[in-house]
């Protein structure tokens, strides 16, 4: 006998909802400047340490700050160096998200300065970092963290290519 099956009353359509997505929030960006300076010997890198970590000068750009302005105010900020000359123009070099989504921004300056003055924070009551220290691009890659070090390489490669500067 012929005739069309319907459902069985047990059995109910199925209804397909979308998953929830999670957003993925906007990077946080920070901006920074690989500071260096030349000597007979080479260029020399500033590297700064807070705990165990070390990275170039940079932090959070605020607010309606262009990033190029808040890598320089921070270099300040954490060394007090205000010679920056940015002889490479605004190039720059960002990492890849890390930490809760942030993703850093470098520039690349040079210096006459050799004293590196690491200033209380009145907001913490202390310095931002614990050390600093004008290392060779051989002693900054041993202690660059994985997230620092093609920053470092990317710095030496420009400095390379321009070495009259």
């Amino acid at each position: 006998m012929g005739g069309t099956a319907s459902p069985s009353p047990s059995v109910r359509p199925s209804r397909c909802y979308p998953l929830p997505m999670k957003a993925v929030p906007e990077p946080h960006l920070s901006a920074g400047v690989v500071v260096v300076r030349h000597t007979a010997s080479g260029w020399l890198y500033l590297m700064l340490r807070a705990y165990r970590n070390w990275d170039f000068p940079k932090g959070l750009v605020e607010a309606g700050e262009e990033p190029f302005d808040a890598a320089r105010r921070e270099v300040e900020e954490e060394t007090l160096i205000t010679d920056l000359r940015f002889d490479w123009g605004r190039c720059y070099f960002e990492t890849a998200p890390y930490s809760r989504n942030k993703v850093a921004r470098y520039y690349l300056a040079k210096t006459s300065t050799t004293a590196v003055t690491l200033p209380v924070r009145p907001e913490l009551g202390h310095p931002e970092h614990h050390e600093s220290r004008w290392m060779s691009f051989e002693e900054a890659l041993g202690v660059a963290t994985p997230r620092v070090e093609p920053v470092l390489r990317w710095a030496a490669t420009t400095l390379a290519a321009a070495p009259g500067r």
